[in-house]
């Protein structure tokens, strides 16, 4: 064996050892228990059983996938294909007034957009003439456009939750 593990195990075995520490039980007038590793006046050193140490259980092997899920769909409850299609035929409807909703706030959103970039922000100086005040326009354009491109990505969404449920 080389030098270097044989050093090593020399240095594993003498610190698992000095691992095993001795306990020390201190209960006060007042009833406060105290446990320390160090030696403290009117302490009882307590005498302590190495715990047992037991291997892990084995596992059983697991099963093949297919076994495994014809067991759980026989378990599971199934649904008759005329309440399933009810059930889509509802889910449509609704995903299709969503859908109506989203693009009217979608068009919404387009106009206020066109206000926005159309409207200057300004103000009036202290010396009373006008001026525009470019940070709150952009601000205002900006919001406007995080608005469009929310409904666009929502219009997406329900989109494709439509096209999944044909």
């Amino acid at each position: 064996m080389k030098p270097a593990r044989m050093l090593l195990l020399c240095v594993v075995f003498t610190a698992s050892a000095t691992a095993h520490a001795e306990i020390y039980k201190r209960v006060d007038k007042e009833g406060h228990v105290t446990y320390s590793s160090e030696p403290i006046k009117g302490a009882q050193k307590l005498k302590l059983e190495p715990l047992p140490t037991v291997p892990a259980p084995r596992m059983p092997a697991p099963r093949s996938s297919e076994s495994k899920r014809g067991s759980e769909e026989s378990a599971f409850p199934r649904v008759d294909t005329a309440t399933q299609k009810r059930r889509d035929d509802k889910r449509l409807r609704i995903l299709e007034d969503e859908m109506a909703s989203e693009q009217k706030a979608l068009d919404d959103a387009r106009v206020q957009l066109q206000v926005a970039q159309d409207t200057p922000q300004v103000y009036t100086g202290a010396d009373g003439k006008t001026y525009r005040n470019m940070a709150k326009y952009e601000e205002t354009v900006q919001a406007a456009q995080e608005n469009l491109r929310m409904h666009e990505n929502n219009i997406r969404a329900l989109q494709t939750e439509i096209d999944n449920l044909k």
